[in-house]
């Protein structure tokens, strides 16, 4: 495995189940910067575990997209290095040890519930699409019960620990959840093993020598999912920020409904990737106004704590300023 030596290992990690938008592209202009800002490396990843969700060519889309912003990485599927390989379908050895390690340990059991549960879990659960509480129906179960379900479906649940948790963010600082009892037992992987997300990445950035994550904020319940992965298998975990995200109008995460936001329809139109570059720097704090910027000049004035800890809202006034108009400012 490979363990960082000394210095902030970060990543990147585009989903090839649609096309990278606004929204993704500031938290990866987030995450660049703060290992960029300290001399550290990036490793591109690609999260193609839900493979019926994957968009065909998708994940070339989100490489060029990458490096339209001016975002750069020092390994990944173009710059093959010593972590590889570097598209999670291509790891599922990695997992299966993973998980038989957590059989021995009793810490999955095998549960015949939900199957849409099954389905969502390959995907990370982003805003509003976090699944209830499970209610423990199969709890009671052993890993070696996995034998007498042959021939029904099942999942591998994660078997939660009790008790409250808590990490220091740093954009939100110390941030705590008993996850037993707000979150509840987890689908880790189907009976044949594929992998769901939280163990994926638990595992890859282990084996990645990652030790910073930054994305979403509303990936924190899985932080704390993947936290209670780590301290089962005694792996240490990352630091983490997790960044607010970018809404439309409505106050909603930027989607569809909102209009055409993918990064390709912007580069398509002639758009200049500094232009954007500017403006989500400004809505970070880092500019005192919208003005176009490379990514490589925004490394000085780079701070956590100039970062706003409520969404942004991708309006028309912001629309307009990609588009070479003016944009409304507080």
């Amino acid at each position: 495995m490979a363990i960082p030596s000394g210095g902030v290992v970060g990543r990147l990690a585009p989903s090839p189940t649609g096309a990278q938008h606004v929204g993704n592209a500031r938290t990866f202009l987030a995450a660049w910067l703060s290992v960029r800002s300290r001399g550290g490396r990036l490793i591109l990843r690609i999260e193609d575990i839900d493979s019926p969700r994957v968009k065909r060519g998708a994940d070339q889309q989100a490489i060029d997209d990458l490096a339209w912003l001016g975002l750069d990485w020092d390994e990944g599927p173009d710059r093959p290095g010593s972590v590889g390989p570097y598209y999670q379908t291509q790891r599922l050895a990695a997992y299966s040890e993973i998980l038989d390690a957590l059989r021995d340990a009793e810490r999955i059991y095998p549960c015949t519930c939900s199957r849409s549960d099954v389905a969502d879990a390959a995907s990370a659960p982003h805003a509003g699409h976090e699944p209830p509480v499970y209610p423990g129906t199969c709890a009671s179960r052993d890993a070696r019960d996995a034998h007498s379900l042959e021939g029904r479906a099942y999942c591998w649940r994660f078997r939660v620990a009790r008790g409250p948790s808590t990490f220091v963010d740093d954009l939100a600082g110390p941030v705590a959840c008993d996850a037993a009892r707000e979150l509840g037992d987890f689908v880790i992987a189907r009976s044949d093993e594929r992998p769901a997300y939280q163990l994926a990445v638990v595992v890859d950035d282990r084996a990645m020598g990652v030790n910073e994550v930054v994305r979403g904020d509303d990936l924190v319940p899985s932080t704390f999912r993947q936290r209670g992965i780590l301290d089962c298998l005694g792996w240490p975990a990352p630091r983490y920020a997790h960044v607010p995200l970018v809404v439309g109008p409505d106050g909603r995460r930027l989607a569809k409904r909102h209009g055409d936001t993918r990064l390709a329809t912007f580069r398509n139109l002639g758009v200049s990737s500094d232009r954007l570059v500017g403006l989500l720097a400004w809505s970070c704090g880092w500019l005192d106004r919208p003005e176009p910027i490379a990514p490589r000049d925004l490394i000085p004035r780079f701070r956590w704590s100039s970062v706003p800890r409520t969404a942004w809202c991708f309006d028309e006034s912001a629309r307009r300023w990609l588009g070479g108009g003016t944009v409304r400012t507080p």
